[in-house]
């Protein structure tokens, strides 16, 4: 992947060719005139061509003979891409992003409590604990440190099921949720550590159900606090499996 820095001239660069391919003003299969952009942009060709390579990394642009640079087709953009996440959110797409991942998680994540509950070991339920004490000493931090340690927490779930390809998800899973995190924690909400532990005491316990009943509760309280910190019905329509 290019090498890329969020900060600096080429940061801004990419955000902003990124931002417009995910709103659509340089829409699907669009040919990008990067001579032309380079002159409206008040930019060098050279700084527009190693923004452009940020992009194909992510799959967003490619390149073709007599075609020249061109926005490929949305099933080709890495969609779980931490900036692409981000770039959704700032265009306005948040709403659709945030209700599939709730659907995703609400999917995956009460299983893999069930899972854990069977599986755990006691390395599993220390690493649980000491990621919920880390959320708790996060309160009151930047909403880049709360959505670490909440991060960290998923991840030891997943881990607990002992299940490889569960566990894999958080790849599914870790971009969509530090987005939604910097969000809720940028603002008012509900203190995440009860629920945290009701389910891992639950995984401590052996208790499948509980650990799955907590883990659903969890995620209904993460809905509501985005909903509280975005305004919007995203999960208006939400339907969680019973």
């Amino acid at each position: 992947m290019a090498a890329y820095s969020e900060r600096g001239v080429h940061g801004q660069i990419v955000q902003l060719l990124g931002e417009r391919v995910l709103s659509g003003e340089i829409a699907e299969g669009e040919t990008i005139d990067l001579a032309a952009l380079s002159a409206d942009l008040g930019l060098s060709l050279t700084a527009i061509r190693e923004a452009i390579k940020v992009l194909a990394a992510k799959g967003l642009v490619g390149s073709r003979q007599r075609k020249g640079t061109f926005v490929r087709p949305r099933a080709d953009w890495n969609l779980l891409d931490p900036d692409v996440v981000k770039w959704q959110v700032a265009t306005g797409a948040g709403d659709l992003f945030f209700r599939d991942l709730a659907e995703l998680r609400g999917a995956l994540e009460p299983t893999a409590a069930r899972l854990a509950a069977l599986r755990r070991t006691d390395a599993d339920v220390a690493e649980l604990r000491a990621a919920v004490r880390a959320m708790a000493d996060s309160h009151g931090s930047s909403p880049e440190e709360a959505a670490a340690s909440d991060l960290r927490w998923h991840r030891a779930l997943l881990a607990a099921t002992h299940n490889e390809l569960y566990t894999r998800t958080d790849i599914f899973l870790a971009a969509g949720l530090v987005e939604r995190d910097r969000l809720v924690h940028a603002g008012a909400h509900k203190d995440p550590v009860p629920s945290h532990t009701s389910v891992t005491e639950a995984v401590a316990a052996g208790d499948p159900a509980a650990a799955e009943t907590a883990m659903r509760s969890l995620l209904e309280q993460a809905d509501e606090d985005l909903f509280g910190a975005t305004g919007d019905g995203a999960d208006d329509e939400l339907e969680r499996p019973a």
